[in-house]
């Protein structure tokens, strides 16, 4: 079995990777931030001393979003992550980092872009100038892959924000289906990333970067539609703001190309899956925090 570091594990992408049939074919090391704390060197070379790693999926990274305790530093701690893996460059084989559409820069997204497109824009905000310190680094490293995810959703995401768990949760308990304007984005379904992940570990692509995205993109309120008919409840869809947002989508011809058999999810049935999810985990969802849109 090769063996795979998963980092962040106890968040979102980490926490579903760590339950995924992954488990089934490979030794994974899911670490909490007191065996190993990514961005302090001290913490990094003493974990490596005692591990080698085929592979590591590097998913930590502190939080930027709206509904983050805390930002500050965010910027120092993130881009020190990918520094002290390369202190300890003889100690695995391999780096699959989770990045992001971020690395873009949200003032200037346009509809599909392209890898190409990248370094076009150096974006302003510390999670994104983050996101692009990765993207410049890692065709520079050796078996290191820049994945690019825009829109992902699943179990273990945060429902107060994330717009289609916060859609099926409110649904659950009866209430409107709230957002802000409409808006375009590519939403990726968290156990299609598994199979992706799977043959990132067991191939080594000539292309560095790959935009992690579905074929198609989706407007906000046909997601809303979505969650509605599935729950069979006649819910108000409330928005915000006419008009369309700008969009959130990539092009994923690279990632085809690639993976020429892969297989997605439709969103009706992925949506479906997770509902259901939820509805069976109802006692874990607070309906106070859906009560406020943030």
């Amino acid at each position: 079995m090769k063996k795979i570091l998963v980092t962040g594990g106890s968040g979102f992408i980490g926490k579903n990777i760590a339950e995924s049939y992954l488990k089934e074919k490979y030794e994974l090391f899911v670490p909490m931030r007191s065996e190993l704390d990514c961005s302090d060197d001290e913490s990094v070379k003493n974990y490596f001393q005692q591990h080698f790693f085929d592979v590591i999926i590097h998913c930590a990274g502190k939080p930027g979003h709206r509904n983050a305790k805390d930002t500050s530093s965010l910027l120092y701690n993130n881009s020190r992550m990918i520094f002290n893996f390369l202190t300890q460059r003889h100690r695995w084989g391999k780096l699959l980092h989770m990045g992001s559409g971020a690395a873009y820069d949200m003032r200037h997204y346009q509809p599909k872009m392209k890898e190409s497109y990248f370094g076009t824009h150096v974006p302003a905000d510390d999670y994104g100038y983050n996101k692009h310190i990765y993207g410049r680094l890692i065709p520079n490293i050796d078996e290191a892959y820049d994945l690019r995810i825009f829109g992902i959703f699943g179990k273990y995401e945060d429902y107060a924000i994330r717009f289609i768990s916060n859609a099926i949760c409110k649904a659950l308990y009866g209430l409107p289906i709230t957002l802000k304007q409409n808006r375009k984005f590519d939403y990726l379904f968290i156990n299609d990333l598994m199979p992706i992940l799977e043959h990132f570990i067991e191939n080594s692509p000539v292309e560095r970067c790959f935009n992690l995205t579905p074929n198609e993109s989706i407007g906000l309120i046909e997601l809303a539609g979505i969650v509605r008919e599935t729950s069979g409840k006649a819910l108000d869809i409330i928005v915000g703001q006419e008009g369309m947002g700008v969009e959130y989508s990539g092009d994923n011809s690279l990632l085809r190309a690639e993976i020429p058999n892969l297989n997605l999810m439709p969103i009706r049935q992925s949506v479906a899956e997770l509902y259901n999810w939820y509805s069976q985990n109802l006692g874990s969802i607070s309906k106070e925090l859906l009560l406020v849109d943030k």
